[in-house]
C-alpha cells in the first residue's frame, strides 16, 4: 500500500488553512498512487497553541473530521491525522483514521504525555492499541512519544499490526528517535512504521522534521529531510510475510519470564 507522510506544522491556529495544506497535500499524494496520507500530531490546530487547544478541540465526529472525510473521499485515498479530541471536559492528543470512503475507521488517545505542556493541556488515554482493517492490512496508531515506548509497539506486535501509524511532534535535540529508533522498532516488531512529524520553530519547539516509513528489515523506505515535505513509499505485505518467516524475535517470546516487568 502506497503511504504518503505529510512533513509540515501547517498553519499554528488555522483549522482552515491546515484542511488547505491537507487537501494540497492529498492531491498530490494520490496523484502518485498513495492510498493512504498521514499527518503529524495534532495537525488539524497545531501543536503549540496554548489555551487555543481547548478552545478549538472538539469531539471524533466533529467539524474537522467531517472536512477531513470531504477531502477523503474527494481525492479516493485514507487519511490519518492529529488532532485536539474533546470528550465533556476532557480534553485528549488524539489521531484518527478516516477510510477513502470518508468512515471513521479507528481513533486513538495518546497514552502517554511528553512533558509539562502535554500534561497541562491534555488528558492521557487508556487504550494503548487501537486498529483497523484498511487495503489488506491492519492499520494500528500511536502518537510520537507512545511509539518510544517498547510496551505500546510490542502491543501492536501482538494484536497482529502491520502498518503503525505514528503522527508526531518530535523535537530538537531527540532527532536519533526518528534515525534509530522507529527504524528498530519496526524491526523488534515485524511491521511497518510510519513516522510524520512537523518541522520548523513553533512557540518553544523546534521540531526536527526527518518524517520516515521504515520497514520489517530496519531499513528507511522514505525519509525526509529538515524541511516541508510529502515523501512517499510503499508498504509491501509480501515483504511483511518474508520477513516475518526469516526473524524469530516474536516467535521466540517467553512471556512466562516477563511477569515482573508488569
Amino acid at each position: 500500500m502506497r503511504t504518503a507522510l505529510l512533513q509540515s506544522s501547517g498553519r499554528p491556529g488555522s483549522v482552515a488553512e491546515n484542511l488547505k495544506v491537507l487537501d494540497a497535500a492529498a492531491a498530490r499524494a494520490a496523484a502518485a498512487g498513495a492510498a493512504l496520507l498521514l499527518a503529524p500530531e495534532m495537525f488539524l490546530t497545531g501543536y503549540a497553541i496554548g489555551d487555543d487547544i481547548a478552545r478549538l478541540a472538539e469531539p471524533a465526529d466533529g467539524e474537522g473530521a467531517d472536512a477531513v472525510a470531504e477531502l477523503a473521499t474527494r481525492h479516493g485515498l485514507a487519511v490519518a491525522y492529529g488532532y485536539p479530541e474533546r470528550e465533556g471536559e476532557s480534553v485528549f492528543n488524539s489521531a484518527q483514521l478516516i477510510s477513502a470512503d470518508g468512515a471513521r475507521l479507528a481513533n486513538h488517545r495518546k497514552t502517554h504525555l511528553f512533558g509539562g505542556f502535554e500534561r497541562d493541556h491534555f488528558t492521557p488515554g487508556d487504550q494503548p492499541v487501537v486498529q483497523a482493517e484498511l487495503n489488506g492490512l491492519t492499520v494500528g496508531l500511536l502518537i510520537c512519544y507512545d511509539v518510544e515506548f517498547p510496551e505500546n509497539v510490542r502491543g501492536h506486535a501482538l494484536a497482529g499490526t502491520d502498518l503503525l501509524l505514528v503522527p508526531t511532534a518530535l523535537m530538537h535535540p531527540y532527532q536519533f528517535v526518528a534515525e534509530s529508533l522507529v527504524p528498530v522498532r519496526a524491526f523488534e516488531n515485524q511491521m511497518y512504521v510510519a513516522y510524520a512529524n512537523r518541522t520548523g520553530r513553533e512557540g518553544e519547539f523546534e521540531f526536527t522534521g526527518l518524517s520516515a516509513l521504515a520497514g520489517p528489515d530496519g531499513v528507511a523506505r522514505a525519509r525526509a529531510g529538515r524541511a516541508e515535505e510529502l515523501v512517499l513509499a510503499d508498504a509491501d505485505p509480501a515483504l511483511l510475510a518474508a520477513s516475518r518467516e526469516s526473524n524469530p524475535y516474536l516467535a521466540d517470546r517467553r512471556p512466562g519470564l516477563y511477569g515482573s516487568l508488569v
